[in-house]
């Protein structure tokens, strides 16, 4: 083991347990018809998600990270962090901003909640009380950026030592973190702990350069039993949208391949993974929201409700519209199809 991977492995130990989680999840973020968030609700969804998945993304892209202004924000992870300090779970901070000086106004703003939740003024002490693992940024948005100002950027927010995790998605960003800026990163910054990929790329993860024993897990939805390293994957573990709404199944494809029992794991994702691919194709020419968002959140109103979700009004978007009845419509027929539809929704 090189000198950079024992301090960070160092790092790790000083905020997560022993056994890091594999699969991870970026919650929903529900509203009510006014547009407020309903707390309420995402209490129920978490009840839901929580036996089966112990790390959390919050705010993530699913729960609108790019979407809530700095108030919705704060709100969001002060509900996260009430409730890591209640639940066995583990958070990562989402700082979801398009260029470096909102990056560090929502990162402030985060570390004040922290201090006022842990009642403490030590970030540390802070993080170590309300289970945050880190806070979550990606590069600046910009086609153009060099890897160099995508270095630059990147190396401004993690030179303050707090834990951080990588993300990449190119889909909002419109640029990638290069390998070779990846591994010029770990180098210099001990505490950047987590990569996550939602590309589809997956181009650090399979490079060769090294990866100094940071966590990687992979966002992009599909074939999930191909890519963790206990079948030959690049990765460690998953952070996945659709946690929202499979966690037992996805978190039954980790617990099968960890037991060598590939086929069972490669059933269950077979069957995920092609409900996931239609209903992503169903969301793609909405106009509101983002494909993770709407898809999940078309699926989580029938593991909420049910079979007879069908004959209820549709989950509302930040935007303040609801899922069109004919998107909802055909999602329960994708779930229907792959045997995917609860026999009771978890608000029955």
């Amino acid at each position: 083991m090189n000198g950079e991977t024992r301090k960070r492995d160092a790092f790790v130990a000083s905020f997560l347990p022993p056994k890091i989680p594999r699969l991870w999840c970026p919650l929903l973020t529900h509203y009510r018809e006014n547009g407020d968030i309903d707390y309420e609700r995402m209490s129920a969804h978490l009840r839901f998600v929580l036996p089966h998945v112990k790390g959390y993304l919050i705010p993530g892209s699913t729960g609108d990270g790019w979407e809530l202004d700095d108030r919705e924000t704060l709100e969001v992870v002060d509900f996260a962090l009430r409730r890591s300090r209640e639940h066995e779970m583990y958070l990562l901070l989402g700082v979801l901003r398009t260029d470096l000086e909102s990056m560090n106004r929502v990162l402030e703003n985060m570390i004040g909640a922290l201090h006022g939740v842990s009642r403490t003024g030590d970030i540390g002490e802070s993080l170590q009380k309300s289970h945050v693992c880190g806070f979550t940024i990606c590069p600046p948005k910009g086609k153009n950026l060099s890897q160099e100002e995508i270095w630059s950027a990147l190396s401004e927010i993690m030179k303050r030592g707090l834990p951080t995790a990588l993300y990449q998605l190119p889909q909002v960003t419109e640029n990638e973190v290069a390998p070779e800026t990846f591994e010029r990163l770990v180098a210099v910054h001990p505490n950047l702990v987590f990569c996550k990929d939602s590309s589809g790329h997956d181009r650090i993860a399979l490079s060769s350069v090294k990866k100094g024993g940071v966590y990687l897990v992979r966002g992009a939805e599909g074939d999930y039993a191909r890519w963790l390293k206990d079948t030959g994957g690049p990765y460690d573990g998953f952070l996945l949208s659709t946690a929202n709404c499979f966690p037992s199944l996805l978190l039954k494809v980790i617990n099968a391949i960890e037991a060598g029992d590939i086929s069972s794991a490669e059933k269950i994702s077979g069957k995920i993974s092609g409900a996931v691919r239609q209903v992503f194709s169903l969301v793609q020419p909405l106009p509101h929201g983002n494909a993770f968002t709407n898809a999940n959140k078309a699926f989580d109103h029938y593991m909420a409700l049910g079979a007879a979700a069908a004959k209820k009004p549709g989950p509302v978007l930040h935007a303040k519209v609801r899922l069109p009845e004919s998107v909802l419509s055909a999602a329960g027929d994708i779930l229907k199809r792959y045997d995917l539809m609860p026999r009771k929704g978890y608000l029955e």
